[in-house]
């Protein structure tokens, strides 16, 4: 049984210097230095450009400054209204540090201009996991004149109270425009939004939703 032992012991000692030895031969690893934001693409500079809808126009200008200065001054991203083709263009500069800090820049505009206030769509420059999903009411259930209407008036509720209850519960936004519906969020809490509208829709009153919303957000709070 020594004998085995030591023989193991030996063994072991002698595959740790080998892989030492390999080690040792091995080339040091090269030492790169850290890439330069304008040499991650090439030094070439990437544009954005999003439409403003005639509505937003007046919006834009009166929350251009709240804007501007996020945009400028900590992304690090050129911005200006190009008054004739009516569109908001952003550009790179050589001091952006990310050049993602683009996409989320134009995905904030974009979201101002589909009706979220500044202090909501702000969250999409400072908060990865956000995004905004847009669907119209026709895609649930078709529907036309009266219906359609009252089909709104449900999302919205009496004063706004149904759509700031869906708000509060699934902490999302969300924007009602005509027949469109847009909310902002993370993914799983846009899916619960969703799915307590498409319910409201398809005809089922607000106190069942209610009910609803209270299990999937209790179900929610103690998975975390």
């Amino acid at each position: 049984m020594q004998s085995n032992e030591a023989s193991t012991s030996m063994d072991v000692e002698t595959i740790s210097t080998q892989t030492k030895d390999v080690v040792s031969t091995l080339p040091p690893k090269p030492q790169f230095d850290p890439l330069k934001p304008h040499e991650m693409n090439d030094g070439r500079v990437q544009f954005r450009k999003v439409s403003v809808p005639p509505h937003r126009y007046s919006p834009l200008k009166k929350a251009w400054m709240d804007i501007y200065t996020p945009i400028y001054d900590q992304m690090k991203i050129d911005i200006r209204m190009n008054l004739k083709a009516r569109k908001v263009e952003l550009k790179t500069r050589a001091d952006t540090p990310d050049i993602s800090n683009l996409q989320k820049s134009a995905d904030f505009v974009h979201a101002f201009m589909l009706g979220f206030d500044v202090i909501d769509a702000i969250a999409l420059l400072r908060v990865d996991e956000l995004y905004v999903e847009s669907f119209e009411i026709k895609d649930v259930k078709t529907l036309r004149g009266e219906h359609l209407s009252r089909a709104i008036g449900r999302l919205s509720g009496k004063a706004g109270k149904t759509k700031f209850a869906i708000e509060n519960a699934t902490k999302t936004r969300i924007v009602i425009a005509d027949t469109k519906i847009h909310i902002l969020g993370s993914f799983a809490n846009i899916k619960i939004a969703r799915d307590s509208l498409c319910s409201l829709i398809l005809g089922s009153p607000a106190g069942k939703v209610y009910s609803k919303l209270r299990a999937v957000t209790a179900r929610l709070a103690e998975r975390f």
